[in-house]
């Protein structure tokens, strides 16, 4: 007898070609002659970038969202950012759901890792990602239409008011301003603006949390004591971020603004120190940074916010085992304890392995890009790199500059960085049958 052939994908190859799927969909979607506006011309690349971008939820784009797209255009852009920030395996299993089918194992396996939950209540966790996902949009959303409706009309206003709320929550970073205050200003206007500035702030924060941080609380009804580990470090790791980045904005940039009072420095600083953690937003041009505003922008890039969020980077988690390892290390201590809780090793050695690959990464792009764009300042080429592997989405007046070449080289960074971390983390996290003989154990010189 013959034997069957058997295909099968294992998980995080699912979760790849799922946003790689989507990506060129909304690819074809975007190249569409009604998806550009009168006069506007669209490349195939920049289509593909664009719906990368939004797939990957990052908000780097080539085009200004607001004068080059059409409703058409926009309204595919803000459907690829909802999509990836529910996260494709949730809207699979909400299929099931709602058909009644059955859910197997690897079904259930795919679902739970993109939302880092447990393998118990998937139907109650389904419900509070798609839930909770549309009470904050509303919510963000009727707070924004205080502002955008007096500025934009009625129609306009609640667009805008829906658009930026859903952007904001799935940390997209994209905008609809250009089409009054001229293009790739971002949410310069509303700098100071306390609705505005501390709604999408909110948005992003909440998105950035993770969808396991969020359940957990719920289950342990906001009871701090009860919360997970993750939980906990999640939580105290992205309030000690917001407060220390605020305070560092606000002495960095005392000269950029020099010209607002207290109130209005505190608010553009706590902004800076948010949006830089995956949002893309920006109230202050990234080109007005100073120096020290700039590394400390590509330091929150790197962290990112929680895993299983609608956030990039290297995430909270990670950063926050790489940090105790090492106090652990220069101590001498064997174990590394957060709170009442040991940390294995092992998870300490996957943590490094994403620092070491993302930083990896971003230096081999750099160069090759500034290789490729030699002429074009290399301060702006790195954080370029940075922004779209952290899949952030903030840029030096970059991304219209980028050749063909380089525009490759930034759709795969912003694609690694939403899969391509996941899948080394879930490759080297794999359990694997020990060697029946080991190698001779030797020593290496360091420090």
């Amino acid at each position: 007898m013959k034997k069957k052939f058997k295909f099968s994908l294992s998980v995080w190859q699912i979760l790849a070609l799922a946003y790689l799927g989507g990506t060129i969909v909304g690819s074809i979607f975007l190249i569409m002659p009604f998806a550009t506006q009168e006069g506007q011309q669209t490349s195939y690349i920049n289509a593909l970038f664009t719906a990368a971008s939004a797939v990957c939820i990052t908000g780097l784009s080539p085009y200004d969202v607001a004068t080059h797209w059409t409703l058409f255009g926009q309204l595919v852009i803000l459907f690829l950012v909802q999509m990836s920030g529910l996260g494709f395996m949730t809207l699979v299993s909400a299929a099931f759901l709602i058909f009644k089918h059955g859910m197997g194992f690897s079904s259930r396996n795919v679902f739970m890792l993109d939302s880092r939950g447990k393998f118990t209540g998937i139907k109650t966790l389904l419900l509070r990602i798609v839930g909770g996902t549309l009470i904050f949009e509303t919510i963000g959303a009727l707070l924004l239409m205080i502002r955008f409706i007096p500025d934009f009309g009625v129609a306009d206003g609640i667009y805008y008011s829906v658009w930026h709320s859903v952007s904001a929550f799935c940390n997209a970073g994209f905008d609809l301003m250009g089409s009054k205050y001229g293009e790739f200003v971002s949410l310069t206007n509303y700098a100071t603006d306390p609705i505005v500035t501390l709604t999408i702030s909110a948005l992003v924060i909440l998105g950035g949390l993770g969808f396991a941080v969020w359940s957990d609380v719920i289950d342990c009804r906001f009871r701090y004591k009860k919360f997970q580990l993750n939980t906990k470090v999640v939580l105290i790791v992205n309030a000690i971020l917001i407060v220390l980045g605020t305070a560092a904005f606000l002495l960095f940039e005392r000269e950029t603004q020099a010209n607002m009072n207290f109130g209005q420095k505190l608010l553009v600083s706590f902004f800076e120190a948010v949006t830089p953690r995956s949002a893309g937003f920006a109230t202050t041009s990234c080109t007005e940074l100073s120096d020290s505003g700039y590394l400390l922008t590509i330091i929150y890039m790197f962290i990112g916010g929680g895993s299983g969020s609608t956030a990039g980077g290297i995430r909270v988690g990670t950063f926050a085992v790489i940090t105790m390892g090492m106090f652990a290390a220069c101590r001498g201590r064997k174990d590394i304890n957060i709170g009442k809780r040991r940390i294995e090793y092992s998870l300490v050695s996957q943590s490094l392995a994403i620092f070491a690959a993302f930083l990896m990464g971003v230096v081999l792009s750099a160069l090759t890009i500034g290789t490729i764009q030699p002429k074009e300042e290399f301060k702006d080429v790195f954080f370029e790199c940075f922004s779209a592997l952290s899949n952030t989405g903030l840029t030096m007046d970059f991304t219209p500059k980028l050749s063909v070449a380089s525009s490759i080289i930034i759709i795969f960074l912003m694609y690694a960085g939403r899969v391509g971390i996941l899948t080394l983390t879930l490759a080297l996290g794999k359990k694997r049958n020990a060697a029946e003989i080991r190698r001779p154990v030797d020593t290496l010189l360091i420090g």
